[in-house]
């Protein structure tokens, strides 16, 4: 009898061991739409893209178990309070105004806001060169703050979108003279059929305090053991060369930024 309730303690605490050892399943958010090149849905459905293969890469090196959940952008960030979702990967600037309500982890990429608009058209991204103009921007983004404090009082309107695909397809049929957005975004759609119609028009003079410090992963603040593990992964795949492998088939140049 004795030798079978010691067998059966060891039982109970080999399973909570292995319990104790499974990976900690993470809900990870980011928009629910296109936003090549950093995350799109392939044919299939299945979501892809430079930021999805950065989660994967830090959530492998982190051991989590991360679960893609698209949230619209406009209410990922109270998404993430309200615990429906626990991290945000989706090209989201670290901002004094974001930190209010969010924590992030150490920056992931860097890169420049530009303004695009109509081949025909000569104009430079500078409140001169945007006077007169309607100019597209998705809404709760850095690029509507920075738009509004800069080119609002010269500019015809500042005209804002759920999304950026939106954005670019009114500029390509149109309906607005200018969009401005990260310039990586931009370019992908520079690239694309919808986007021949356009080219980059330059980028804007940076404002840290609007556009940010880069981009990080969002968390809610306090979760203190989530953000030192997510910190430790960005560092290690930037040391191990994985940042770097898949970095390459989307980009020709340092995405990190300086």
């Amino acid at each position: 009898m004795k030798n079978a309730l010691k067998i059966a303690v060891l039982a109970v605490a080999l399973g909570a061991g292995a319990m104790g050892a499974a990976a900690q399943e993470v809900k990870v958010g980011f928009a629910a739409e296109p936003y090549p090149p950093f995350t799109s849905p392939d044919a299939s459905g299945k979501w892809v893209g430079w930021e999805v293969e950065f989660m994967e890469a830090i959530c492998t090196e982190a051991k989590l178990t991360c679960v893609i959940t698209p949230v619209a952008w406009d209410g990922i960030i109270p998404a993430l309070t309200s615990k429906k979702i626990d991290m945000i990967i989706g090209s989201m600037s670290i901002t004094e105004e974001r930190l209010k309500t969010i924590d992030f982890s150490d920056k992931y990429y860097n890169t420049p806001t530009g303004v695009i608009g109509p081949k025909s058209e000569k104009f430079e991204a500078t409140p001169e060169g945007l006077a007169g103009k309607i100019i597209g921007v998705q809404v709760s983004t850095v690029h509507q703050d920075y738009a509004t404090k800069y080119f609002g009082e010269k500019a015809a309107e500042i005209k804002e979108y759920q999304t950026q695909d939106e954005a670019n397809q009114d500029l390509a049929s149109g309906r607005v003279d200018a969009v401005q957005a990260d310039a990586i975004a931009l370019d992908a759609f520079l690239k694309s059929e919808p986007g021949a119609c356009c080219d980059l028009k330059g980028n804007v003079k940076d404002d840290p305090a609007i556009l940010g410090a880069g981009v990080g992963v969002g968390l809610r603040k306090g979760e203190t053991e989530l953000k030192d593990k997510i910190n430790a992964a960005i560092k290690a795949i930037r040391a191990n060369g994985s940042y770097d492998t898949f970095s390459k088939k989307y980009f020709d140049f340092d995405i990190y930024g300086g």
